[in-house]
C-alpha cells in the first residue's frame, strides 16, 4: 500500500564550503520546497540548467547527503533521523535511478548481481527458483531477454540495456516513489522513448510516483504531469506542464523555452541566449568542496 506516504522538503538549503570563492562557500540549493504524494501516483519534473541545484536535491531527497538547513521528512519524520527500521522501509520504497548506468555496476561482476542483492536484501523470494522467475518476470516488464543479459558483465551491454536493469530492479520492489536524475541523458533517441514510457507504465500500472530530474524540456513535456522549474538552487516556477510550457509565467522559464531548438533549419536565432554568470555554476575540479552541516 502506498496510501500515507509522502516526501517533503521544507526550506531545504545545500551549501559547500569552496575555496577560490569570494564568500568561501558555493550555494547548490538555496531555497527548495515541494510535496510528493504516492497517492495518486504522478509524475513531477524537477527541471534546470546545469548547476541549477537539481541533482543536489536528489542526493538530499535520497537520503545521500544532509541539508545545511530546512528538512526532508517522510511520512512526516526527518529521513536524516529514522530508526533502521524505518530507514530500510525508507529505502525500499524510495528508489533513484542514476544518469551513469555503468557506475551503478561492479565491473568485476556480472549483471545478475544487482537484481540477486534486492532479491536478498528485501526478502522478495523464499526459494532461488522464486527469485529467479521473479527476475526475468522483471526484465521481460523492461523489454529485456533474460536469456540476452543474465550472466553478462556490464561492459558486455549497452547504455540503454544496463539502465534498464535498473528499472528492471524497481520493478521487482515496487516502490512508492522512484527518484530519476538525468536518466535518459546518456540514450539515444529510441531508447530514451522506451525509458519514458516505462516509467509511465510504472505510474499507470503499479502506482509510483516519479521525481524526473532533466535539464530537456522535450521529455518533460512528453512525460507530462507537474513540472517545477529550478534556477540557482530556488524553484522559480511550478504547476501543470502544459500551462507552464505554453504561458510560462517566470522569465527564467521563457528563457529556458527560447533556448530549446527549432527544427526548421531555415529558421535560425537571430539572438544570443544570455547564460547565467559563473557563481550559479558548479565547483570546477580546482574548487574544494565540503558540504556544510
Amino acid at each position: 500500500m502506498t496510501a500515507g506516504k509522502v516526501i517533503e522538503l521544507r526550506g531545504v538549503q545545500q551549501r559547500f564550503h569552496a575555496r577560490g570563492t569570494p564568500s568561501g562557500y558555493l550555494t547548490a540549493v538555496e531555497d527548495a520546497s515541494f510535496r510528493l504524494d504516492a497517492e495518486p501516483p504522478q509524475v513531477v519534473s524537477l527541471v534546470g540548467q546545469s548547476g541549477s541545484g537539481k541533482s543536489t536535491i536528489a542526493r538530499n531527497v535520497l537520503g545521500l547527503q544532509k541539508p545545511t538547513a530546512g528538512t526532508v521528512t517522510y511520512g512526516g519524520k526527518d529521513i536524516f533521523k529514522l530508526s533502521r527500521a524505518e530507514h530500510d522501509e525508507y529505502r525500499r520504497n524510495v528508489q533513484p535511478v542514476f544518469q551513469d548506468p555503468y557506475s551503478i555496476f561492479n565491473p568485476f561482476y556480472r549483471v545478475d548481481r544487482v537484481l540477486w542483492k534486492a532479491v536478498k536484501k528485501f526478502d522478495l523470494a523464499t526459494t532461488r527458483e522464486q527469485g529467479l522467475a521473479m527476475i526475468e518476470e522483471s526484465l521481460q516488464a523492461v523489454s529485456l531477454d533474460p536469456g540476452r543479459v543474465l550472466g553478462r558483465y556490464p561492459h558486455q551491454l549497452s547504455g540503454g540495456q544496463r539502465q534498464r536493469i535498473m528499472l528492471a530492479r524497481i520493478h521487482m520492489l515496487r516502490p512508492a516513489f522512484v527518484i530519476a536524475d538525468e536518466p535518459v541523458s546518456m540514450l539515444d533517441a529510441q531508447i530514451r522513448k522506451m525509458f519514458l514510457d516505462i516509467l509511465l507504465d510504472f505510474q499507470r500500472d503499479h502506482g509510483m510516483t516519479t521525481l524526473f530530474i532533466t535539464h530537456d524540456l522535450s521529455t518533460v513535456y512528453y512525460l507530462g504531469g507537474q513540472v517545477m522549474v529550478i534556477n540557482k538552487g530556488v524553484i522559480v516556477e511550478r504547476g501543470p506542464v502544459t500551462s507552464v510550457m505554453h504561458t510560462p509565467s517566470h522569465p527564467y522559464t521563457r528563457l529556458l523555452l527560447d533556448s530549446i531548438p527549432q527544427p526548421d533549419p531555415d529558421n535560425r536565432w537571430t539572438t544570443r541566449i544570455k547564460v547565467d554568470d559563473e557563481e550559479s555554476l558548479p565547483p570546477s575540479d580546482s574548487q574544494e568542496v565540503t558540504p556544510i552541516i
